[in-house]
């Protein structure tokens, strides 16, 4: 007696009813059941015209067909659809997977990427598409991200960031972009936040006075004072009760009371 897979009852039961464009094949062909090698999985419920359909050039259709026919993945892995190996690559056996990391199509090789070990996902450490890139920093390993800190795409580096550990974060000090180094304030060990005071980015050094507010108590930015008012030691905030503006007097002064209330 045959199973269903998981999820594909309810696909027939809610989707199998046409929708979206007009069902025409990857070269822009109508689609006409009779033809294809498929037709036998009609009556089962498998698949179908204008909703579930390998030939069809609609991506969502073919990801369907996949999900009710994910025993015919490994064989469609070399369709020459870019849509079709992608939603193949998605649910075929891993051991098929390893070749598709030289497939033409950027898409198709991080599907791979994403479903391999993490150890398969360096060989694209360098592919020239940022698709690839940013699946294969979500794959590596944390201590094999070092190797990303300087992609040329930011939200690569973005990745980067979130994911190493924090003693591979001082090379990213000096990045390019203010937003990754606002990430790299917020997880780099307190140690380090100090060399953050000159930067350019006030929002960087708001980030690194909210964690170790002295070095930054004589900040240009009311911002990062503001920040420094509001979590710095009993010190940090006493140098603040002349500051020029009132906001940042009210809160040191706001602060000074709240510790000598924990005290």
């Amino acid at each position: 007696m045959r199973r269903d897979l998981p999820g594909a009852g309810n696909l027939r039961a809610g989707l199998s009813m046409p929708d979206g464009p007009e069902p025409l094949d990857w070269q822009g062909a109508p689609l006409d059941c009779t033809d294809c090698r498929f037709r036998a999985r009609l009556a089962p419920g498998r698949c179908g015209l204008g909703w579930s359909c390998l030939q069809d050039r609609y991506a969502k259709r073919i990801e369907r067909f996949f999900l009710l026919n994910r025993d015919l993945a490994d064989e469609c892995l070399t369709h020459p659809y870019f849509e079709v190996r992608m939603n193949a690559a998605r649910v075929a056996s891993v051991f098929r997977l390893p070749r598709m990391l030289s497939d033409p199509d950027a898409g198709v090789r991080a599907m791979a990427i994403l479903r391999l070990p993490s150890v398969q996902a360096a060989r694209r450490v360098h592919d020239p598409d940022r698709r690839v890139r940013i699946a294969v920093a979500h794959r590596l390993d944390v201590d094999a991200l070092v190797a990303m800190a300087d992609d040329a795409d930011s939200y690569v580096r973005s990745i980067v960031a979130r994911r190493a550990a924090p003693g591979m974060l001082p090379v990213m000090l000096g990045d390019d972009d203010p937003e990754i180094r606002r990430i790299v304030a917020r997880r780099i060990g307190e140690g380090w936040l100090d060399r953050l005071r000159l930067d350019p980015d006030p929002l960087v050094r708001r980030e690194a006075a909210a964690r170790c507010p002295a070095p930054f108590v004589g900040d240009a930015d009311m911002r990062v004072r503001h920040t420094v008012a509001e979590n710095g030691t009993t010190a940090e905030a006493e140098a603040l009760l002349d500051d020029p503006e009132e906001i940042i007097r009210e809160t040191a002064r706001a602060r000074l009371a709240q510790l000598k209330e924990n005290a």
